[in-house]
């Protein structure tokens, strides 16, 4: 039904009403399954009709928390109309509810914690730091991979995950006792596939209230739910503290992207394939800090779990969100997944009363347009490093050769065996809520590892299986369906619900591809159906890392390699001495819709989130915790009250410039949050691993499960043996210390050194510093580095508000500025002037003066990306605790 169909309806379901600060006439009420609720019509205000769907949810958000102050008539008529007026552009946003996971949500309780013991400090009230909001934290990312290929894997990595993280779990149970906090243990699921299937509500009804639901999450992939039309994107955990405190979101209204897909996919072509050629499209387009919205009427051909595939993996292609409309595959959705029936009819109608609904005719006003024909989309990876260098199935062979020979040119040249070559697939792992939130993509795996199977054929006895899905709701279609069996059968037995793999928890090689990359220096690689596949990420062993659909990665743990050419090469042989072919395996689309529509039922949803809070008797085992205090505990190795505070005040300096600094690093294009610090296990001789060992460790566990401890994560600051930094070509986790006549010594002990001599620090950096996750510790570490500003020609989204969020000034080289076009080579003295005078007017440029030992000083300017006003205060407090921290004692946090 179209928006214009809907008038008469919308005049008698709405009536008017009147409350505070309504500039628009907008407060009206709406029915809504024979109840009443309050509502702002969007359009009251005139010119709404023609925003985009992100806009229009941006737009009621405003109009509800228009206050005169935070939000005004001027920061509305902005968003619909643009203003000429910069400050006008910036928006506050306060989203409905936070998203958390376990390892970026235990250092958002850590901070919590920290700030109530400052504000007790203080004399204030520690209960006033409390959260204002909901919020839900699903413990998703500690269990790992250590045990696979057997039927008692999935027992013995929970027992494994509850050994090592018994301590932390203990103090997600005292972040219970805040209000609003709620933990969905381990062993549920995947937050976003659980965010989808069931905590999602598309439309939110609270307090007399109904509004669009909208989420602010600790991880980038929150965006999965745009694909149920939520708006919903991924934020630091600082940021998340400040919502949670019930304070708005700052940002520049982001344009909008209008996507226009057209055409339908061919025969075979899953939805890894079409999100891979997305990711490639929208990366080379250029749509970072923009909104992504996909129309057109090829939208109504994709089913909502190809949307979900597509949405979370907006990270990928750098978007702030990518959104699809609400429609009739999102209602279908809803039904299938158990929502109640008065839920789904309420969202049908809100959403068609507010204009939400899809109209592929209508003419929004996007600020650029794209087109994506879905004919095209051809069977594809990504990889050897990146997600958006997509390669045609054909052509991965060639890819990884070339990519062999790149890491083999910077390597002994030793001999792999011929058993375990270069190329060999050593991990071929279904995991990431990505591709196992979608049915046809996992039934398709199931049913090519039955055809497999019936033909006699084997999973390389070197590759390291493992089938980790988002949630309960997929081992249980695929049992009903009879496909477990097979999947078993070829090693891909369940070892976990949770991220595993896809966050660098996949365990340990098997001995035979450990040994041959630790003894022979064999180059292996990896076949994942998740969403990163950074340098470093998956497995410190394995060099090549390539993002495939489920049904891929089984075929490619049949041939064990990626120089094998799946489109041309049997598999293998069957009983008859018979070459067997993908082809042959292949199964059909139309079994594959068969299954899904005959086992997936909205009954198998209902069973599988009854006692999505309950847990198993593992958690019910975790001591309870309670107390307006957390008890640290000085000798923990897990938990640390962090220092953020430590030398808070109650009067805010105005910022100094910078003198005599100094370069840490000097980096180059596309440095991630992995590298900047990693996530994966610790090695025992990286810095942080001889930390926990002189403390008697001897589970060094990984970076993620170890973040509520500030000690070790400083030390990992930048020890990603992947990250080049250009001042120190041998190796990652070095650099020189010029204290000490250009000594290269690991980053931490320079840090330390830089900061004993009274030396400021910087970090120098290329295009899209910061990309991947939305990890605040990236931040955290670089400002307990003693970092003062980093330098970069451009900047991911998250982790440059992360930056600020911690009192880390970001700068950018104006354009066609760089350190190379500069000369700069990390080896100069610094001075940073006029940061009092940007803090006040971030549009002035700042002057940084180069003092090089070999020839004259000079100057030239930069940007400083302090891009909304409440940044600037974040900044000029020393960044988001310490202003919350003097909010709270001036009893002006609500």
């Amino acid at each position: 039904m179209s928006t214009a169909s809907n008038t008469s309806a919308s005049n008698t379901a709405v009536t008017s009403a009147t409350a505070g600060h309504d500039s628009f006439g907008s407060l009206a009420h709406l029915d809504l399954g024979g109840e009443s609720y309050r509502v702002h019509r969007l359009d009251a205000v005139p010119g709404a009709e023609r925003l985009p769907l992100s806009h229009k949810i941006l737009l009621e958000n405003l109009l509800r928390h228009e206050d005169g102050h935070t939000v005004t008539a001027e920061h509305i008529t902005a968003l619909v109309h643009g203003g000429s007026d910069a400050a006008q552009d910036v928006v506050a946003f306060s989203p409905s509810r936070v998203f958390l996971h376990d390892t970026n949500g235990v250092p958002v309780l850590t901070d919590l914690a920290a700030l109530r013991d400052a504000v007790a400090a203080a004399g204030g009230d520690p209960r006033s730091v409390r959260p204002r909001i909901p919020s839900h934290l699903t413990v998703d990312h500690s269990v790992a991979t250590e045990v696979s290929g057997r039927a008692d894997a999935l027992r013995r990595n929970v027992e494994i995950e509850y050994r090592r993280n018994a301590e932390r779990y203990r103090f997600l149970k005292w972040g219970e006792t805040l209000d609003g906090v709620h933990v969905v243990p381990p062993g549920t699921g995947i937050m976003h596939q659980i965010n989808l299937e069931y905590l999602a509500s598309v439309v939110e009804r609270r307090d007399g209230w109904a509004f669009p639901d909208t989420c602010a999450g600790t991880d980038s992939h929150t965006t999965m739910v745009n694909a149920l039309g939520v708006l919903a994107w991924g934020v630091g955990g600082v940021e998340a503290e400040v919502a949670l405190l019930g304070q708005p979101l700052s940002m520049l209204v982001p344009p909008v992207v209008g996507v226009e897909l057209t055409g339908e996919l061919g025969p075979g072509v899953t939805a890894t394939d079409l999100v891979l050629t997305v990711v490639e499209t929208l990366r080379a387009h250029g749509v970072v800090g923009k909104f992504v919205e996909f129309t057109g009427d090829a939208v109504a051909r994709i089913p909502l779990a190809h949307r979900a595939t597509i949405s979370n993996m907006c990270p990928e292609f750098g978007a702030t969100a990518a959104m699809f409309p609400i429609d009739d595959a999102t209602i279908g959705y809803l039904r299938l997944t158990g929502r109640t029936p008065g839920h789904v009819a309420a969202v049908e109608t809100y959403a068609k009363e507010q204009g939400l609904w899809h109209d592929p005719s209508a003419d929004l006003r996007y600020d650029e347009r794209l087109r994506i024909d879905l004919s095209g989309v051809t069977a594809s990876l990504a990889g050897p490093r990146r997600p958006q260098d997509r390669v045609p199935l054909a052509a991965v062979p060639a890819n990884a050769t070339a990519a062999i020979d790149r890491v083999r040119a910077s390597r002994p040249a030793e001999q792999p065996s011929a058993q375990i070559p270069d190329g060999a697939v050593a991990i071929a792992a279904i995991t990431s809520c990505t591709n196992t939130s979608n049915p046809h993509v996992m039934v398709a795996a199931g049913l090519l590892a039955r055809n497999a199977r019936e033909r006699g054929l084997t999973a390389k006895p070197w590759v390291k299986t493992s089938l980790a899905p988002g949630s309960k709701t997929v081992t249980e279609y695929l049992a009903r369906a009879g496909l477990t069996g097979p999947l078993d059968e070829l090693g891909f037995q369940l070892v976990g619900y949770g991220c595993m793999t896809c966050i660098g928890n996949s365990g340990p090689l098997l001995p035979s591809a450990a040994e041959a990359v630790a003894e022979r220096g064999a180059v292996v690689a990896s076949v994942l159906s998740g969403n990163r596949n950074f340098d470093g990420r998956i497995n410190n062993d394995v060099s090549l890392n390539y993002l495939a659909s489920p049904p891929l990665v089984v075929a490619y743990a049949l041939a064990g390699s990626v120089k094998h050419d799946l489109t041309t090469e049997p598999l293998g042989v069957d009983a008859d001495g018979e070459p067997v072919l993908l082809a042959d395996l292949w199964p059909d689309d139309a079994e594959i819709d068969e299954v899904v529509r005959a086992h997936l039922t909205p009954e198998l949803f209902h069973e599988a989130y009854t006692d999505v809070f309950g847990g198993d008797e593992h958690w019910a085992g975790v001591p309870e915790s309670d107390g307006h205090h957390f008890a640290w505990e000085p000798d923990s190795t897990y938990l640390r009250r962090p220092p953020f505070l430590d030398e808070v005040s109650e009067t805010v300096a105005t910022p100094a410039d910078v003198t005599g600094a100094r370069t840490l690093l000097l980096l180059g294009d596309s440095v991630t949050t992995d590298h900047i610090s990693p996530a994966g296990r610790i090695p025992a001789a990286s810095s942080a691993g001889r930390y926990l060992t002189a403390l008697g460790e001897t589970d060094l566990n990984t970076y993620a499960s170890r973040r509520g401890n500030f000690e070790v994560m400083v030390r990992g600051g930048f020890a990603n043996p992947r990250l080049a930094n250009l001042l120190a070509p041998e190796g990652g986790g070095v650099t020189p210390d010029f204290t000490r006549d250009g000594a290269l010594v690991p980053i931490h002990e320079a840090s330390e050194s830089y900061a004993a001599a009274g030396v400021p620090l910087i970090v120098i950096a290329g295009q899209e510093y910061g990309t991947g996750s939305s990890r605040d510790w990236a931040a955290k570490t670089t400002a307990l580095l003693k970092v003062k500003a980093v330098l970069a020609q451009s900047f991911e989204r998250i982790h440059r508000s992360n930056l600020v969020a911690l009192g880390v000034l970001p700068l950018q080289f104006l354009d066609g500025d760089s350190a190379a076009s500069l000369g700069l080579d990390g080896t100069e003295e610094f001075d940073l002037a006029g940061i009092a005078g940007v803090v006040e007017d971030p549009a002035r440029p700042l002057t940084v003066r180069v003092r090089p030992a070999d020839r004259p000083a000079f100057e030239f300017a930069v940007r400083a990306r302090l891009d909304t006003p409440r940044e600037a205060a974040y900044y000029a407090n020393g960044g988001v605790l310490p202003y919350v921290h003097r909010l709270i004692l001036r009893g002006e946090l609500d």
